[in-house]
């Protein structure tokens, strides 16, 4: 999967000369949280909302209210935008995105391509369109965690068990936990009732936990 599957198109973008009142406006009406900066086509930076509230004045200045309104609607956002913006293609992977943007510690990745801004990626993105459906969140069925049973004999015994019952896998995947070498595997399944399927792979020297979805 690419990030051309899972952007946002059609992104709404703000010169770096409009005001910090408009570009908070702008936010507010939309329901965004972040706005890219472009002049001229070229993507200059990034404005989000927290960076906004930041260098809004505070409630204890001394300013009075005609005053910071002067200051907001004169105030360019140019002034404030983070200018070192990540980006990435649309043909970048998605585990390529991620990686980039846990390394640079940042939420949102603007995606270029022949130096235009074509969308935009979030952490939303991420977890919505491929973390839920990886683990089938939302979907009907069960999960079971087998033990230790992440390794290539083990995987296929308990595939062919599961088919075996008549069993159709939702979502299948291995996991790590931190500081162990032992890989569990857990399953979601079709069905409400996995007694049999539990005893049957007990039975066979695995151990079994229902998991809750």
């Amino acid at each position: 999967m690419l990030i051309r599957d899972i952007m946002t198109t059609n992104v709404v973008t703000i010169p770096s000369s409009i005001s910090i009142s408009d570009a908070k406006r702008i936010m507010e009406a939309h329901r965004f949280q972040r706005l890219p900066v472009v002049d001229k086509g070229k993507l200059v930076g990034i404005v989000t909302a927290r960076r906004l509230e930041s260098v809004s004045p505070s409630k204890a200045t001394s300013l009075t209210v005609w005053e910071l309104s002067y200051l907001l609607n004169t105030t360019p956002v140019k002034e404030i935008m983070e200018k070192d913006v990540i980006t990435v293609s649309p043909d970048t992977t998605n585990e390529e995105a991620v990686a980039l943007a846990q390394s640079h510690k940042v939420g949102t990745l603007v995606v270029v391509e022949d130096g235009h801004v074509v969308g935009i990626v979030t952490t939303n993105d991420f977890f919505y369109k491929i973390i839920n459906p990886v683990l089938g969140l939302g979907d009907p069925g069960s999960r079971i965690e087998v033990i230790g049973a992440g390794t290539g004999k083990a995987l296929e015994e308990i595939i062919s068990t599961i088919n075996k019952l008549g069993l159709e896998i939702i979502t299948l995947h291995i996991e790590v936990l931190p500081g162990k070498s032992e890989k569990d595997i857990c399953v979601h399944v079709n069905s409400d009732d996995v007694s049999q399927l539990v005893d049957e792979l007990k039975a066979k020297g695995y151990k079994v936990k229902l998991r809750k979805r």
